[in-house]
């Protein structure tokens, strides 16, 4: 073998080399995580900060390494072609041919499915290393990449695609969802975070404590009755109505009430604030925020009133149920058999049709509502339907709504059964 076939030789592996690097540092910057790569920058890691700005003009970086990858390739094989003929002395035919399978194959193993298997495993550590090298060849191949720059600008302004508006709410719970699966999150943090996504999404309407359930007093009504009150319900605030619960006008604070004495209430009353059920909850607490209240009443559109939503329901759909000394802790969902369950009619449908792998996502809020609804009638104790795989039992109801049902979930039955 003379110093010819050797130079060649050693190009060849250079080449190979080469073309594993473009591939593998392609799929490294296609595959590594942005946020974790901030979250070291962030930290003083400077490969991480460099890294990070060279995946900003992602357009330009993949163009480099799409133009470096054809060159070598190309290169590769004309310098096998002229060595298979060399040592097959002289035959073109098998000489080419030889020469293109050889490096097709040697390419595909050596140069894209092992570099960007091991790339794929550790992006963020190989884009780090890589990351020098690649501005560099952004550099050498400036020239080129300005012709096929202008030419991506030029098919642009033909086909005019749609561009990305961004990840969707969906597209981070997912995300979140995979944190979870990949153990790089708890379950709380996943919770409080989907939460805070899903936070604009929610109106009053859906958390208010209804106008039946509602604790008020009339303005005026008696010192030792509001004490009752006070002591039986736990609450530190009540609303004042003036004749009926639709006239509620101002809200009165327990504090207030004890230190004034058995004085008059008209004198600790404050104004109370008015929304409507279809505000988000987000608004709404920017407006108890603002005017520093911890109770709104809600209107309903003849001017009545449909309820009132205080501060801490509106905080509990961030973080959850708040419980106090006060407050009597009751499970909505209880199991009391073999896939047979109490449910509480005030019990969010959400959570029920969640807690039973129901995919819908009802316009109802309640579980009683929902019952009402299918059963087109207040139903009685005692009252059956199904629903999906559900079979459903009033349990516990009065003249007027429905206090409690009984769940059975049945086996779901496929077609082919």
């Amino acid at each position: 073998m003379d110093d010819g076939s050797i130079i060649q030789i050693i190009s060849l592996v250079v080449l190979i080399l080469l073309s594993a690097f473009f591939s593998a540092t392609e799929t490294a910057f296609s595959a590594m995580n942005r946020i974790r790569l901030k979250s070291m920058a962030n930290d003083g890691n400077k490969r991480a900060a460099a890294t990070l700005k060279l995946s900003e003009d992602f357009d330009r970086l993949l163009s480099t390494i799409l133009i470096g990858n054809n060159l070598v390739n190309i290169s590769a094989t004309s310098i096998a072609t002229v060595l298979f003929i060399d040592i097959l002395k002289g035959n073109v035919s098998l000489g080419s041919t030889l020469a293109t399978t050889v490096i097709t194959v040697v390419v595909l193993i050596f140069g894209e499915i092992t570099p960007k298997s091991l790339a794929k495993e550790s992006p963020e550590a190989f884009a780090m290393t890589s990351a020098p090298f690649a501005k560099f060849f952004i550099i050498l191949l400036y020239p080129v990449n300005i012709l096929f720059m202008g030419w991506k600008k030029l098919v642009f302004l033909i086909f005019k695609p749609k561009h990305d508006s961004g990840d969707t709410e969906e597209e981070l719970l997912t995300i979140v969802e995979e944190a979870e699966s990949e153990g790089d999150m708890q379950k709380s943090e996943v919770e409080l975070i989907r939460n805070a996504i899903e936070f604009n999404d929610i109106e009053v309407g859906d958390i208010l404590c209804p106008r039946v359930e509602v604790e008020a007093v009339s303005v005026d009504t008696p010192w030792e009755e509001i004490d009752t009150m006070f002591r039986r319900t736990g609450y530190s605030r009540l609303p004042v109505y003036k004749e009926t619960v639709d006239d509620i006008s101002w809200v009165i604070n327990q504090k207030d009430f004890y230190m004034s004495g058995k004085k008059n209430i008209k004198s600790i009353m404050k104004p109370i604030q008015f929304v409507v059920p279809t505000m988000k909850i987000s608004e709404l607490l920017i407006k108890l925020q603002k005017t520093k209240s911890h109770l709104a009443a809600v209107v309903d559109e003849y001017g009545g009133i449909e309820g009132i939503v205080t501060m801490e329901d509106v905080i509990e759909e961030l973080v959850g149920e708040i419980w106090d000394e006060h407050d009597e802790v009751v499970e909505e969902i209880k199991e009391i058999g073999e896939s047979e369950y109490r449910v509480l009619c005030s019990c969010s449908l959400d959570d029920m049709f969640e807690k039973f792998g129901i995919e819908e996502e009802p316009d109802i809020s309640t579980v009683g509502g929902w019952v009402i609804d299918e059963m087109k009638r207040l139903p009685k104790t005692g009252d059956e339907f199904d629903f999906m795989n559900l079979h459903v039992t009033i349990s516990k109801c009065d003249s007027r709504h429905v206090l409690e049902i009984t769940v059975k979930v049945l086996p779901v039955v496929t077609e082919e059964e």
